[in-house]
């Protein structure tokens, strides 16, 4: 399906669940250096609700990142100044917002490198745009039962009678009030969905997890990306609880089916 554009345009996560409260709006950034398709995106966001801001140049959408800090950031891969994977790894150090990669090519080099820097979906042009929007509606879905989670979180930690739930394992504590990790008394702050993986596994300790079942669970069952997403999340993972990531003996692989958590 081709994506018209049309006659004329008109312009213009999560870090605390507090942060957005005083506008209702999901606000999105657009950086596509293709001024046809940036034109496009920003007005089908825009008439979808969405408060959009947009740039056609890698340096400068950091700068406006920082600045509005959005909901959502749809970022192509080829950009001027800096391309679309430096953006995401520098975003995803600074930033919790989800990442929605968009890319002219079709290789799956291009995803695995786009996750590995932090990318949290993955759409390859020519697009639609109604497939596109599925993905940022699902993404900003996430976000809002992260914000949901967030806001019950302090209140549960606002009254001191309430119990703090953790996962304990030798070396390992899991702390689920305050999304926190800690290995070896060493505090880890991981991104979303490495401490929503790392859970599901701890809760389903000794039991065989496919790569199927994780992504449906985890990642939910309106996402549409490959199991090697699972494969990098837990390859993550494994640097962080592992004594040696590369004979893992908490996060086991069973050959041909998926994961299992030794604890």
């Amino acid at each position: 399906m081709k994506i018209e554009v049309p006659h004329k345009v008109w312009g213009g996560m999560m870090e605390r669940a507090k942060g957005n409260e005083t506008n209702s709006r999901p606000k999105v950034l657009v950086v596509e250096d293709e001024p046809s398709l940036l034109d496009t995106l920003e007005y089908s966001l825009s008439r979808q609700g969405y408060e959009v801001s947009v740039s056609n140049d890698g340096a400068k959408a950091l700068d406006l990142a920082r600045k509005e800090r959005p909901d959502l950031v749809i970022l192509d891969v080829m950009l001027p100044t800096l391309d679309g994977f430096e953006v995401c790894r520098i975003l995803r150090q600074e930033m919790s917002a989800p990442i929605l990669m968009l890319t002219a090519r079709a290789d799956e080099v291009d995803k695995v490198v786009g996750l590995e820097v932090g990318a949290d979906d993955y759409l390859t042009k020519p697009f639609s745009m109604r497939e596109l929007m599925a993905r940022v509606k699902a993404l900003l879905r996430r976000v809002r039962m992260v914000r949901e989670e967030v806001a019950s979180e302090e209140k549960a930690a606002a009254d001191e009678t309430s119990p703090v739930e953790r996962l304990v394992f030798p070396d390992l504590t899991i702390d689920l009030g305050r999304r926190e990790m800690y290995y070896k008394q060493q505090l880890f702050h991981l991104k979303p969905k490495e401490f929503e993986l790392l859970v599901f596994l701890a809760r389903n300790r000794g039991i065989v997890m496919s790569r199927d079942l994780i992504l449906e669970r985890v990642w939910g069952w309106d996402y549409d990306g490959g199991s090697r997403t699972v494969d990098v999340h837990v390859r993550w993972l494994r640097e962080k609880v592992e004594e040696d990531p590369s004979n893992p003996t908490r996060i086991v692989t069973v050959r041909g089916i998926g994961y299992r958590f030794e604890g």
